[in-house]
């Protein structure tokens, strides 16, 4: 599934957007509208991609007056990034990166293991991935805003985790960045490629358990805290 930017792809959705008018005070927003707008603007910028898709078709498809989606998102930008960043809240909610001071670490983390290789293949984040993909090199804002609204915060709450893990004692991490990146490369790996390549349409759940095993073991064994070395006796 990847970006349409024909004319045939683009009307009659693809008008310019007006500026935005400001919301005002008024009755409280309704949270079930919001969803709507969110689940519409979800399933219309996968079909037809960021620039294919207006905010009065969205309003359109998702039962509301165009006012109300300006209301509650102010833009299409920010509706995008709120679209993206509601799917990861959900398969990786902020309660999953918090430390527990009980428990074991290998278990926390085959947990955010499981949640993170299962929102990345979602049929969501595969159609997401692709539409990246049909973006022109460098003349489009929308991998950005992709990055910043989703991946971004994904790795920004893990490398925090790993810091409460380090000052635990439970982890010996030099660059915390660097550690969250590797430990979510791997955790993509093959497996992933061949999912959004197409190679791959269903996953064997035992292959995927030693996978994700596989990873964290690698990843303990990388950053497991290392006894001093002992001084050897003249």
């Amino acid at each position: 599934m990847s970006a349409a930017r024909t004319p045939a792809a683009r009307a009659p959705h693809a008008r310019a957007e007006k500026s935005a008018p400001r919301a005002g005070p008024g009755r409280p927003k309704d949270p079930e509208k919001r969803r709507a707008v969110m689940a519409a603007a979800k399933r219309l910028f996968l079909l037809h991609g960021f620039d294919g898709i207006s905010i009065e078709a969205i309003a359109a498809e998702a039962g509301v007056s165009k006012l109300t989606v300006y209301s509650h998102f102010g833009d299409k930008e920010a509706l995008f990034g709120a679209t993206i960043h509601a799917k990861c809240e959900e398969m990786l909610p902020p309660a999953l990166f918090k430390v527990a001071p009980k428990g074991s670490l290998r278990r926390q983390l085959e947990t955010i293991a499981r949640a993170f290789f299962a929102l990345v293949t979602s049929p969501e984040a595969i159609g997401m991935q692709r539409l990246m993909g049909a973006q022109p090199i460098g003349d489009s804002r929308l991998p950005q805003m992709f990055w910043e609204a989703g991946p971004q915060r994904i790795h920004d709450a893990f490398a925090g985790f790993l810091g409460a893990k380090v000052a635990a004692g439970q982890l010996q991490v030099a660059d915390l960045d660097r550690a969250a990146s590797q430990f979510f490369c791997l955790l993509k790996g093959e497996t992933h490629a061949r999912l959004s390549s197409g190679c791959t349409a269903k996953l064997d759940a035992h292959h995927l358990d030693e996978h994700l095993r596989a990873t964290v073991d690698m990843f303990l064994r990388a950053y497991a805290p290392r006894e001093p070395a002992r001084r050897r006796k003249p």
